[in-house]
C-alpha cells in the first residue's frame, strides 16, 4: 500500500518504462551482492545520502528500489520534501521484481 501522494510502478510498468528512469537502489551493499541481485544500471545510494546527491539528480525520472518497497517509499517522501518531483516507488522492490522473473 503506498502512502497519498506517492508514485508507484509495478514490476511489469517498471520494467516496460526501465529506460526512462534513473535507477536508485537506497538497499545496503550486502543485500545488492545478495540473492536478489540488483536491477543492472542501478546506482546505490544511501538513504541517509539523498540530501547530498538531490541536487545532481535535479531533471532524472527516479525510480527508487529496496528489498520489499518501503524504504524505497520513504527514500522518495524524503526526495521529494527535498524538491525533486519525478520520483517513483518500485512496488514490492526486489522481491517482485525477483518473483516477475
Amino acid at each position: 500500500m503506498s502512502e497519498p501522494g506517492l508514485k508507484e510502478h509495478s514490476v511489469k510498468e517498471a520494467h516496460d518504462r526501465l529506460d526512462d528512469f534513473y535507477v536508485i537502489d537506497v538497499r545496503f551493499d550486502h543485500e545488492i551482492d545478495g540473492p536478489l541481485g540488483a536491477i543492472e544500471g542501478a546506482e546505490r545510494i544511501d538513504r541517509g545520502d539523498l540530501a547530498d546527491r538531490v541536487e545532481a539528480l535535479k531533471g532524472e525520472s527516479l525510480l527508487v528500489v529496496c528489498r520489499s518497497g518501503r524504504r524505497s517509499a520513504a527514500a522518495c517522501e524524503a526526495l521529494q520534501e527535498l524538491g525533486h518531483d519525478d520520483v517513483t516507488n518500485l512496488a514490492g522492490g526486489m522481491i517482485a521484481w525477483n518473483e516477475a522473473g
